[in-house]
């Protein structure tokens, strides 16, 4: 795997430039130091075959002059290489040499001073793989506040390997760091059997072969290599004295409680609910409306002035730059979700959000890590499925993402606004909160059905979180990641969804039906509308058998927004500025459902608001997807989300006709 410059203008890094791993326990600093090292010149890939995602970029240690590039990886974090998750497996196989990116010619083992137990333990493993090694020693500030000061020299003397203190959010200490790391390659590169970067192991642990899997240690040698880091932590002064008490430990006796942790937890998730909703939506507006409204009628003008067809206008401006601007919109909430997390994340609230939320995720199988995705998965989906790379295994993030789909974001709130003003006019608001009830009864059951069939693997265990120091979030540090971020959903998402809907509109405007100019049809007219009538029968045990209501929910996979509008446009009247006055469209709808259900329109428009929620819910959210879990997830969650919806459309029919 080559790692390529996510800057447009910038290096690419080739194969022949050597490979170094980043290697640490979750929360030691890794992707913050990442950051630092690389700048914009990153990119967030998968390993190959799995859904773990993994940061992928250039660093150039004592500048270019000095050594070339260096191919910089970002490893999942790991407690240990005899893996018990898929994020630890592919750090293992990394580190072994065994996975598609070839054997690291050097591993910058992160050390955290206030846990060095915990760290070395690691770091035995990888040296007993006989993979030459450089360790940072991080949170030295931290371990220090907790009366823990560590002694650098001792450490690298006992180590026999390079050992600097660095400060990734600050950035002191990268330039020893990159100092350090040409050394030894420069040494290894001279000599291949030199000791340089080899850790001193204890006698009786002897370096392995390296297969594509690391094997398991003997019991004697596991047991050395405790008594190894146990003889380290005391040799260095890595032991806390007794009774010492920081304000961060003061702080977590209050978010960390049972029961005053609880409404901290509620306020937080709530400004990330208005930020993913009232402090978007403007944002999202000003940039759709500067797309397909400023820059659109440029682009129309200027077509027009070189007397362009009207199909190939149609093409560009309601297809190509529709498409544009459908994904130029959602640039803002991205990047503004990517930043609350990240901040939550940096100041080291996050994983005390998990532990106050993790009673409450354990009824279907997930620990509280997963609390922040659903959360921000009823604000909007896209960016919900964004913040499950929060959850430690990947295994956790693909089920997590394959139910936030079901989480009712506020698009769909338009159809259920429609609908109800219609056909339950005394009730509305009854109606509308029974189909967030509804959401998160799907959530809840479809994770227990995950659980016992295709998630048989995820072991219910206790939360165990090593909490991180309470810190100020780096400015810097969080936008290249959110830059990294929103440019990788721009160039992968973003190319489905511009062709996509460019797709659309070739449906809508290629004619079926003789006497009518391309992009310039009716659409019942239109293949689009064709297509409709053919997927209407499937929808009749539902009591929406018709193609009006049949096209509005093709045009619903799209964006649930815009179905209001394709329903409007398919009876040729005029869309409502108020869902709740339905009007013209009313009368139509009601008219239709009427005898498409034969008598229960009531029925026929809960059944219609059932598939509304559970369907896929907007053509974003799959190519969001697709770019995090692949194709296969990606298309069987489809099929199972118009299964479930057309089942639970057909039940809701049926018993609502009886009533």
């Amino acid at each position: 795997m080559s790692c390529h410059d996510a800057s447009p203008g910038a290096a690419t890094t080739t194969l022949d430039a050597p490979l170094v791993v980043l290697v640490g326990n979750p929360n030691v600093g890794k992707s913050t130091l990442f950051n630092a090292l690389t700048g914009a010149r990153q990119r967030v890939v998968n390993a190959p075959g799995t859904t773990v995602e993994l940061q992928s970029g250039t660093w150039r240690p004592g500048g270019a002059a000095a050594r070339g590039e260096v191919r910089l990886v970002d490893l999942p974090g790991a407690y240990s290489l005899v893996a018990r998750t898929p994020d630890e497996q592919v750090t293992a196989d990394v580190v072994a040499g065994g996975a598609a990116l070839g054997r690291p010619d050097l591993a910058v083992v992160l050390v955290e001073a206030g846990a060095l137990a915990r760290s070395l333990y690691l770091l035995g493993q990888v040296a007993r793989l006989g993979l030459r090694v450089v360790v940072g020693l991080t949170m030295v500030d931290v371990a220090r506040s907790r009366g823990v000061d560590v002694d650098v020299d001792a450490l690298a003397d006992r180590l026999g390997v390079p050992v600097v203190a660095v400060h990734p959010r600050s950035g002191r200490g990268t330039d020893a760091l990159a100092d350090v790391v040409l050394a030894t390659l420069r040494d290894a590169d001279a000599d291949a059997d030199a000791d340089a970067g080899r850790v001193r192991l204890p006698g009786t642990v002897d370096p392995v072969p390296v297969d594509p899997v690391p094997v398991d240690p003997a019991p004697d040698e596991v047991e050395a290599l405790f008594a190894w880091v146990d003889d380290l932590v005391r040799a260095v002064g890595g032991v806390a004295p007794a009774g010492v008490r920081t304000w961060s430990d003061r702080l977590d006796r209050v978010l960390l409680h049972p029961v005053a942790g609880i409404p901290v937890l509620l306020a937080v998730m709530w400004l990330l609910f208005q930020l993913a909703t009232a402090a978007a939506a403007p944002l999202m507006d000003a940039v759709d409306g500067f797309v397909t409204g400023t820059l659109a009628d440029g682009v129309t003008t200027g077509l027009d002035t070189v007397h362009a067809p009207a199909w190939l206008t149609g093409l560009l401006v309601d297809g190509v730059l529709a498409g544009v601007g459908t994904v130029a919109a959602f640039v803002p909430l991205m990047a503004l979700m990517f930043v609350a997390v990240a901040v939550l994340e940096d100041c080291g609230y996050l994983a005390r959000a998990a532990f106050v939320a993790d009673r409450a995720m354990r009824a279907i199988g997930l620990d509280g890590r997963a609390m922040l995705p659903f959360v921000v998965g009823f604000g909007c989906n896209l960016p919900a499925l964004a913040a499950t790379r929060t959850l430690p295994h990947a295994r956790q993030r693909l089920m997590v993402g394959l139910l936030v789909p079901w989480t009712s974001c506020p698009a769909r709130l338009t159809v259920y606004v429609l609908l109800s003003s219609i056909f339950f006019p005394g009730h509305a608001g009854t109606a509308i909160f029974l189909m967030y009830v509804a959401s998160v009864a799907l959530v809840v059951l479809g994770g227990l059905l995950l659980r016992v069939t295709l998630f048989r693997d995820l072991r219910r265990e206790p939360l165990v979180l090593a909490l991180p120091a309470y810190q100020r979030p780096r400015l810097r540090a969080l936008a290249l990641s959110t830059w990294t971020r929103v440019l990788s959903f721009l160039t992968k998402a973003g190319q489905v969804v511009v062709v996509t809907l460019t797709l659309v509109w070739v449906a809508l405007a290629v004619p079926v039906v003789g006497g009518h100019a391309v992009g310039d049809v009716p659409v019942a007219d239109s293949l689009y509308g064709r297509a409709a009538e053919a997927v209407a029968p499937v929808l009749a045990p539902a009591g929406f058998g018709d193609w009006h209501a049949s096209a509005a929910l093709v045009t619903g996979f799209v964006a649930k927004e815009v179905a209001v509008g394709a329903l409007a446009q398919a009876y040729a009247v005029d869309e409502p500025d108020d869902p709740a006055a339905a009007g013209d469209l009313g009368d139509r709808l009601r008219a239709t459902f009427e005898e498409s259900s034969g008598g229960h329109a009531a029925a026929a428009a809960a059944a219609f608001m059932v598939f509304v929620l559970a369907y896929t819910p907007c053509l974003a959210t799959v190519a969001e997807q697709w770019r995090l879990f692949g194709a296969r997830w990606t298309l069987g969650c489809v099929g199972a989300q118009l299964a479930v919806a057309w089942l639970l459309a057909v039940a809701v029919f049926r018993v609502g006709a009886l009533l």
